[in-house]
């Protein structure tokens, strides 16, 4: 019971600050319907990684040099808040003028099926054939050519959202950190185990879990949708960055 009720409290902070409409979260569940089960797990894997690393830092007490170099994070925030409005502008243009991602969510079932996939131009009228004997229509495009998105990019793009948004500083080294150490000596590491575990279970289920959207997102409508709320997301954490807010 000592241990279980440091675990638990941790399990539940951690979750309670993670689980939310975020740019992780945004990006995850598009990569998570879109993308390989290679490229979904990558991501997970540094989404995970970079909470336990994080929340780690801040019980060992790293957020209270975090505090006294507040220079440090206005760096950080003005990067993030580049980076967060050229995603949200991309991510209003696919909403405004859509390209073939109903399209790319076929090829990346059929890729993790073990199906070849041939993926060809974006533009209207334009078909790629998937798996045997099987051929679908892009919706119309630009003209430009649309491909699924690399492991590298993948984790490149994870990496930026994660480490370039200064309130990760604050909330997960900063106040998970004091949550912590307000535990007893040997109950703040079951605690920070809690933690640990709710963003390895949050990124996990959100990562494999929205696969299971495939089927949704399969209609280009959906991703219009989508992909406006993740321009008002992104734009808005921007301004908000920006702003100091």
């Amino acid at each position: 019971m000592t241990i279980l009720l440091p675990l638990l409290a941790g399990l539940g902070t951690g979750l309670a600050l993670i689980v939310a409409i975020g740019v992780q979260n945004t990006y995850l569940l598009r990569l998570a319907v879109t993308s390989s089960v290679r490229v979904v797990a990558a991501a997970v894997v540094v989404c995970a990684l970079s909470d336990a690393v994080l929340i780690l830092a801040g019980v060992l007490g790293v957020g209270v040099v975090v505090e006294r170099f507040p220079v440090a994070l206005v760096v950080i925030r003005f990067v993030g808040a580049a980076f967060l409005v050229t995603y949200g502008v991309l991510a209003a243009r696919r909403a405004l003028w859509p390209s073939g991602a109903a399209m790319r969510v076929e090829s990346a079932a059929a890729a993790d099926d073990g199906v070849p996939v041939a993926t060809a131009a974006v533009g209207p009228a334009t078909s790629a054939t998937v798996g045997a004997g099987r051929t679908r229509t892009a919706p119309p495009g630009p003209g430009r050519t649309d491909r699924a998105v690399t492991m590298r990019t993948a984790v490149v793009t994870m990496l930026l959202f994660t480490w370039a948004n200064p309130h990760v500083y604050l909330d997960t080294l900063v106040f998970l950190g004091s949550v912590a150490n307000q535990q007893g000596p040997a109950e703040r590491w079951w605690w920070t185990v809690g933690a640990v575990l709710a963003s390895c279970l949050w990124f996990g289920a959100l990562g494999f879990g929205g696969r299971l959207l495939r089927p949704l997102f399969a209609k280009p409508l959906t991703w219009r949708v989508f992909d406006g709320l993740v321009a008002l997301v992104m734009l808005g954490f921007g301004a908000a960055l920006a702003l100091g807010a």
